[in-house]
């Protein structure tokens, strides 16, 4: 998403840091060009916010992260996506007149905003030939703070990202308003349940008018431990098959093991964060 190049002394593979509200996790990954990737290392350790650039100092020094290319993911309630229709102005001037669409749909200040825009393309479509771009704000104070928090620790930070992106390019994007927590309730699973294949049935919808020149072959879901029926549930009501994301399938992990479901859940972004090789900005 906003990228800075440090120029270090740096291994090879890129690793992936979420700073969370109660932690911070890590995921180092090899090869991420290659058929198989392969996870060297990957975990987490109880930070509360006060204590992040402590927290982050003493991995750094624990596990010698100043010797890598570092990527960072921001928290979803750090930053706003908003689909808009592409203005007709010329490529020097579209992140002006983007931000000049957005600005009154965030809730601080333009001024005070950091955004970066993608374009919405279909198989084929050549660049400036969008029907529709994201734009992702995030506040400028949030992006100083991850940078300095990086920087006090001595790691040489590259990107700084957003979910969204990390698994693949961004055609449609939409937040649910259902929990893993809910879903995975015993006595009102189904209701959530239900919820979720409303909602996946709309974007369906939603994605196919666009017009993209794209089809929706499956829908694979990412790990899901809490709910290990969700997949057979949303199988029997929605139009397309649906799958289980298995990271095993696709990629090798170190020593030979393989993270548990849990572990794959709670790393899924990670994984991809550290697998994201990045294009040219716009």
């Amino acid at each position: 998403m906003l990228g800075w190049l440090s120029k270090s002394r740096q291994e090879s593979g890129l690793l992936a840091v979420a700073i969370e509200p109660e932690a911070i996790k890590f995921a180092h990954v090899l090869n991420a060009n290659a058929e198989r990737p392969y996870a060297a290392h990957w975990a987490s350790v109880s930070s509360a916010p006060s204590d992040h650039a402590s927290s982050l100092q003493r991995l750094t020094r624990e596990h010698d992260f100043a010797r890598f290319v570092c990527t960072t993911l921001l928290e979803p309630a750090e930053y706003q996506i908003l689909l808009v229709e592409p203005p007709k102005v010329p490529a020097d001037e579209l992140k002006a007149a983007i931000r000049w669409k957005i600005k009154d749909l965030i809730e601080y200040h333009i001024d005070d905003a950091t955004v970066d825009v993608f374009e919405v393309r279909g198989e084929g479509e050549t660049k400036g030939s969008a029907k529709a771009m994201y734009a992702v704000a995030t506040p400028n104070e949030v992006v100083q703070k991850r940078i300095a928090l990086f920087e006090e620790a001595g790691v040489p930070l590259k990107v700084i990202d957003i979910p969204e992106m990390v698994h693949g390019e961004l055609l449609l994007t939409r937040r649910l308003e259902v929990t893993s927590v809910q879903l995975g309730q015993r006595e009102h699973g189904d209701h959530y349940r239900d919820r979720v294949a409303t909602e996946i049935t709309r974007s369906l919808d939603m994605f196919d008018r666009q017009r993209l020149s794209v089809g929706v072959g499956n829908l694979v879901l990412a790990p899901l431990p809490q709910d290990p029926e969700l997949e057979q549930f949303l199988g029997g009501k929605l139009y397309v098959p649906v799958a289980g994301a298995a990271l095993p399938e696709v990629m090798d992990f170190a020593g030979g093991s393989e993270p548990t479901p849990e572990e794959q859940w709670e790393y899924f972004h990670l994984f991809g964060a550290a697998l994201r090789v990045e294009g040219k900005a716009l």
